[in-house]
């Protein structure tokens, strides 16, 4: 924005052109800014470049149609429908729509005339341009530069996590409670870490399924690396509450178990730090894993929960070089860990028969058969155009009864509200987030208006603050983005002349007006409800993965299912292609629309219970301990309640809370621990770590959503599978 406005105050000195051709330029500049969501620095530049076609045709058309009133109208509905359609394409979609609408609406509201066309022609491309040349080249965002931060930031907050677990070891009994909280700190940060990195990597994702048909190797590449980062994630999170468990219990623990548990985390502390050299990295670990390997490998069960510890040290050992290894040499997500005899790992294409194994391609194409014979109505981007359209022509109507002079803030805001949006339900909260900011920027706007009164260059930096405010905070709240950009106009009719208090309350009649004509096509315009078939398609994934659980569990205690392992697999990727597929209507290309709630963090969690649920079929089918019914049976019974439990809670139907399945699950690997025979035992325990895996992405999607207890106590689990 100072870059356009720059240029155009030497051009607007030499020209004498109004200083509305000056504000054109700077918010083009800032909407170019905005709008461009793209992941790499190719496709911004691309994009960017993009966004002038329609910009010059859209602000030709409004300035020539400017004293065609009706006509006028008729073409503004008709860009915003095509601007809200073509989202449909993604981040440019997005873009090349804004690129055509905001134009055309300020050639609306500034009353441009045709003998400033030429100059608003030079506007437009000196505020795209100046865009291009900041975030194209002067400051360019490289996408690897982004996800090598957040892979040391998710390293650091990892080592820190480890750090804390060691003070926890060491603690003064009065000590204690101060350190488990500091513990719950860090654990929350790796969790935000490790999500953004995710999201990241998923962004990167779309945009190589942009450029390319179907899945390429990339692909694969992208979700065996966000696996990887996800056991890691996981197996730190399973060594904060093992040592959790093991400083609350009464007896305290033994020397030489302390001193071997605290050398096993030194190794990976010093392993996890950002200093230490890459080639150091892989003995740090296999020291890490040496440390406590005495303590892993005992079976006579007297230490189980300092064993548990151990168990926990070996697997996050393995869990961050298996993570190393896949980012360093694309490994596929197959080769994430297992269990050896001593708790760590072995590869998962070494676990199980290959005829349990299923291809994926041909899943992928059953999954995209079976949705294309389903009726699926309209998709989003058209039936938003059609509700964008109508609410639009309501909001000139109903705007010029409320002011003539005014309307487009109506239609402006009816607009917007779509923005971003997949339901009613965001309409919703959208409008009446505009409508909040709205009346808190006109508080701000009077004031800054008042302040700045009768001096142009003051003015203009109050502007430029404002616009940068509206900026930084899009991402965060839509409601602070609608206050600065009121005052943003606030300031801006101070610099042309048009100040008044009327006009600032007329700007919250006008934007209440165009939210309730948003919301009113919303809720009443072709309402397809696209959550009741991700909802449908939820029900079939989760049915299936308890499937595959219920007969995994049971051939493991000699029971043969009815449907044969191999189909009922097949079934359970089927059913996660078809949720993907029917997740994309429900995605945005909006970066701030991403969260923990939102449609892609669970479908993350449920690729991976999906993943770990096939692994534990896979192991199944070498695995017969009849004897292990005891503590197995009410483990899986847990892991498969709050499986359904988060099924209810994502379909929004009431449930109770989801607990964790921590103790029940000990039990079972107690047991598993206790084996002699080292390839039973390796079995075993890779059992036990498979429904831990389950559980603990159930119950982390759970805790986001603030559905989560306390673990469930060992006598109130039913011993049915």
């Amino acid at each position: 924005m100072v870059l356009a406005t720059a240029v155009m105050s030497g051009v607007r000195a030499l020209s004498g052109q109004p200083v509305t051709v000056e504000l054109f330029a700077a918010v083009l500049a800032m909407i170019s800014n905005l709008a461009v969501n793209e992941p790499d620095v190719r496709r911004t530049r691309v994009t960017t470049l993009l966004m002038l076609g329609p910009a010059v045709v859209s602000l030709a058309a409004g300035t020539l149609l400017a004293s065609h009133r009706v006509l006028a109208d008729v073409v503004f509905v008709t860009v915003t429908m095509v601007a809200v359609y073509i989202r449909r394409f993604g981040p440019r979609g997005f873009a090349l729509g804004m690129a055509g609408f905001m134009p055309f609406f300020l050639t609306q509201y500034l009353h441009f005339s045709v003998t400033e066309l030429p100059w608003l022609l030079l506007a437009a491309a000196t505020g795209i341009g100046s865009t291009l040349l900041l975030r194209g080249w002067v400051f360019a965002e490289r996408p690897e530069r982004t996800l090598d931060r957040l892979v040391r930031a998710f390293r650091a907050h990892l080592h820190a996590l480890v750090e804390a677990v060691a003070d926890l070891l060491t603690a003064a009994p009065g000590a204690v409670e101060d350190e488990l909280r500091d513990l719950g700190r860090r654990r929350a940060r790796l969790n935000d870490t490790g999500l953004l990195l995710a999201e990241g990597l998923e962004q990167r994702g779309a945009d190589h399924r942009d450029d390319f048909e179907g899945r390429d190797a990339r692909d694969g590449d992208r979700e065996a690396f966000t696996l990887g980062i996800l056991d890691a994630e996981l197996a730190a999170e399973r060594l904060a509450t093992a040592t959790e468990r093991l400083v609350r219990r009464a007896a305290p623990v033994d020397a030489g178990s302390r001193h071997a548990l605290l050398a096993g985390l030194q190794g990976l502390g010093a392993a996890s730090a950002t200093g230490t050299s890459p080639a150091m990295v892989d003995a740090l670990l296999e020291e890490a894993r040496r440390s406590v390997a005495a303590l892993a490998a005992e079976t006579q069960g007297r230490r189980d929960r300092t064993q548990r510890v151990a168990f926990a040290v070996i697997r996050l050992a393995d869990a961050l070089q298996a993570a190393r290894r896949v980012r360093a040499n694309g490994e596929s997500a197959a080769r994430l860990p297992g269990d050896r005899p001593d708790g760590g790992p072995v590869p998962m294409d070494q676990l199980g028969s290959p005829d349990s194994s299923v291809d994926s391609a041909a899943v992928e194409d059953a999954a995209s058969k079976t949705d294309a014979g389903q009726p699926q109505g309209l998709p989003l981007s058209t039936r938003q155009a059609i509700q964008v359209g109508i609410a639009a022509s309501l909001a000139i109507v109903v705007g010029e009864l409320v002011s003539p002079a005014r309307w487009y803030w109506a239609v402006l805001t009816a607009c917007l509200v779509f923005a971003g949006t997949s339901s009613r339900g965001d309409v919703l909260s959208r409008g009446w987030g505009r409508i909040v900011g709205t009346v808190g920027g006109v508080l701000a706007g009077m004031g800054l208006a008042v302040l700045v009164s009768g001096h142009e260059l003051l003015a203009l930096a109050a502007l430029f603050g404002c616009a940068f405010l509206a900026l930084y905070l899009v991402r965060i709240s839509q409601t602070m983005m609608a206050l600065w950009i009121t005052a943003v106009l606030a300031v801006l009719y101070g610099l042309i002349g048009q100040f008044s208090l009327e006009t600032l309350v007329l700007r919250i009649e006008e934007t209440a007006t165009g939210a309730a004509m948003g919301m009113l096509a919303a809720y009443l315009i072709l309402p397809k409800r696209t959550r009741e078939a991700f909802g449908e398609a939820l029900d079939d994934l989760v049915d299936a993965a308890d499937a595959v659980l219920a007969a995994s569990v049971g051939r493991i205690l000699g029971r043969e299912p009815a449907s044969p392992p191999g189909q009922l697999t097949s079934d359970l990727h089927k059913a996660l292609g078809t949720l993907r597929e029917r997740s994309k209507p429900l995605e945005s290309p909006l970066l701030w629309r991403r969260g923990r709630s939102s449609y892609q963090r669970t479908l993350r969690v449920l690729t991976a219970v999906e993943h770990y649920t096939h692994s534990l079929a896979q192991l199944a089918d070498g695995i017969r301990v009849p004897e292990w019914a005891p503590t197995l049976q009410p483990a899986a019974a847990c892991v498969r309640a709050n499986l359904d439990a988060l099924r209810q809670l994502l379909h929004r139907r009431q449930t109770g809370q989801i607990s964790s399945a921590e103790d029940v699950i000990d039990a079972a690997e107690a047991y598993a621990a206790r084996i002699p025979d080292p390839d039973r035992r390796v079995a075993l325990l890779s059992t036990a770590r498979l429904l831990r895996r389950i559980d603990q992405m159930v119950v982390k999607l759970a805790t986001d959503l603030g559905h989560a207890a306390e673990a469930i106590p060992l006598q109130n689990v039913p011993a049915t599978v």
